[in-house]
């Protein structure tokens, strides 16, 4: 009876190592086996997602075999492993295990949008709805519907986000990016804050936005910056109108159309400083550290008046006089290749792991600013900051007033 047993018991063990190599066999060749494609392929992993019905969902569409050998490779051996939703890249030549290995390590495609400095947030959010992978819940709302589900429901969202390149998967809403760039630039502009110069004319953080956000219209080459921030800072501690023409442009919204006439720079608006005293009521663009560092960290001196030469620097003055001649100089006579911000360079290219896209699916192309910088009509009217670029105004030769201090 007991050599019954044993050999029972023998056979049994036999069977069952039979039995583990088998499935060891049969589950390694699945591992194996290469997906069957005949090109790229990008996989769409919804949240909520399971490696169960992801698995059955590739057999299903004959990109794999054996899907049973798969789910019980993840369930032995991946055990609260979750797998990551987005996008996952599957080429021709990949087995299995490779893709299995993608979703371990949750390496989903991502994309890229940029946000550029000196966009208006209506410029934003253009950007944001030409993102095809980017999920679209705010585009039926309005800026203060949006500025609610943000959680900043009596926040203006003028300048209220962050220029920089975001990253993003497939599934991602454009709600959850706007909030990465409105609390960076919370960050950033806290830190600034927290380093300014002892004299800066601001109460509070914000004031310094939107100083910041005149310096960052107003600036053609960046080491002008600070320049820039020291006359308008001088202006306001001398009681002087700031007199820039991108707020008159801002003021304006949609009947800016791309030349300002005297009529309208004497045309009140909340935002134009040829009439109204101080600072703009909020920002008028995004702007980027470089310009909040400037605007708390204003340059030392007496220029009150800047004019562009045309190659996207500026000639600052300290006096009425100085500041016509150089008016007389650069803007009656203006150069053939007149610019208030130096030419365009070619971009480096990216390196090839710094953001994927499909090929399929080219850059997104950023929206044209309101503000063209490639042309500037002739004729245009002396201004106390030179705009980039100068609108036209309706004046045949600059003329300003001995008493008034002008641009």
């Amino acid at each position: 009876m007991i050599r019954k047993l044993l050999v029972l018991l023998e056979t049994g063990v036999v069977l069952a190592g039979l039995l583990l190599g088998v499935a060891y066999w049969q589950q390694n060749s699945a591992l194996q086996q290469p997906l069957n494609l005949t090109q790229e392929k990008l996989l769409d992993v919804p949240s909520g997602s399971s490696p169960t019905g992801v698995l059955n969902r590739l057999q299903a569409d004959g990109v794999i075999k054996d899907a049973f050998w798969l789910r019980l490779y993840w369930r032995f051996n991946l055990q609260g492993q979750s797998l990551h939703s987005g996008e996952y890249r599957m080429a021709p030549g990949m087995n299995a295990e490779s893709l299995l290995d993608l979703w371990q390590k949750g390496e989903v495609v991502q994309y890229s949008v940029t946000l550029v400095e000196g966009w208006t947030f209506r410029q934003v959010r253009a950007a944001l709805a030409k993102q095809v992978k980017l999920e679209q819940t705010a585009s039926d709302l309005s800026d203060t519907e949006l500025m609610a589900k943000l959680g900043h429901p009596d926040v203006f969202p003028e300048g209220r986000f962050f220029p920089d390149t975001y990253r993003y998967v497939r599934g991602m809403t454009d709600v959850e990016l706007l909030k990465q760039a409105y609390n960076r630039l919370d960050e950033v502009l806290q830190e600034e804050w927290e380093k300014r110069a002892a004299d800066v004319p601001y109460t509070d953080p914000y004031q310094a936005l939107i100083m910041a956000s005149l310096v960052e219209k107003e600036t053609g080459v960046p080491q002008e910056r600070g320049q820039i921030a020291g006359v308008f800072v001088r202006r306001l501690q001398q009681g002087m109108l700031l007199q820039t023409d991108p707020t008159v442009i801002y003021g304006l919204g949609d009947r800016y159309n791309g030349k300002i006439t005297r009529a309208l720079l004497k045309e009140p608006t909340p935002y134009n400083t040829y009439v109204i005293s101080g600072l703009p009521p909020t920002p008028i663009s995004m702007v980027g550290r470089e310009a909040i560092h400037a605007a708390m960290h204003p340059v030392a001196g007496n220029s009150l008046y800047f004019v562009a030469r045309g190659d996207g620097s500026h000639v600052f003055s300290a006096d009425l006089d100085a500041h016509n001649a150089a008016v007389k100089e650069f803007q009656l006579k203006r150069r053939a290749d007149y610019r208030s911000s130096p030419a365009p360079v070619a971009a480096p290219a990216l390196p090839a792991n710094t953001v994927e896209q499909p090929p399929s699916e080219p850059q997104p192309i950023e929206p044209p600013s309101t503000e063209s910088k490639a042309t500037e009509p002739k004729g245009a009217e002396p201004d106390a900051s030179e705009q980039s670029p100068k609108p036209q105004t309706d004046a045949a030769a600059p003329s300003t007033p001995a008493n008034d201090p002008g641009k």
